[in-house]
């Protein structure tokens, strides 16, 4: 297994309106997505994609905001009201070769291999086994997605 790059910083927020003004207005973002739901994953998603000189993908910031009340980042929103930083998510080339990786090393997955919000397979390794970090692992999009 190799550790691809950054992709996204995951951000909790209960309001994705209220973060796209702040993205925008308070740090000068200019390239911000639609926002769109993942009912299967329980969330509202945005990206705010940041500027890259160097030829590279920048990193982006993924808003994730509760789809409804079964959301899995409601218990994260009530712990942290005004939202913040929830995940770190990592590309690598093979999702099922990361997956046996981390499971060989005794890391604990949370629940299945499924598809992220980028389209690509995704799973999320428990924080106490990755230095108090909620991790999400996603296979790097390919040809351009």
């Amino acid at each position: 297994m190799k550790l691809g790059r950054l992709n996204h910083i995951g951000v909790a927020t209960p309001s994705i309106a209220d973060s796209i003004a702040h993205y925008r207005d308070v740090m000068g973002a200019t390239d911000i997505t639609e926002p769109f739901d993942l009912p299967e994953q329980g969330v509202k998603v945005c990206f705010v994609n940041t500027p890259t000189d160097s030829g590279m993908n920048g990193t982006q910031i993924e808003l994730i905001e509760p789809f409804d009340e079964s959301s899995p980042i409601n218990g994260f929103l009530a712990k942290n009201p005004a939202g913040g930083q929830h995940h770190l998510c990592y590309e690598v080339e093979d999702i099922g070769a990361a997956r046996t990786w981390f499971e060989g090393q005794g890391k604990r997955i949370l629940g299945p291999t499924r598809i992220g919000a980028h389209g690509t397979p995704i799973f999320f390794l428990h924080p106490k086994d990755m230095m108090g970090q909620l991790t999400e692992i996603m296979e790097t999009p390919k040809n351009g997605h």
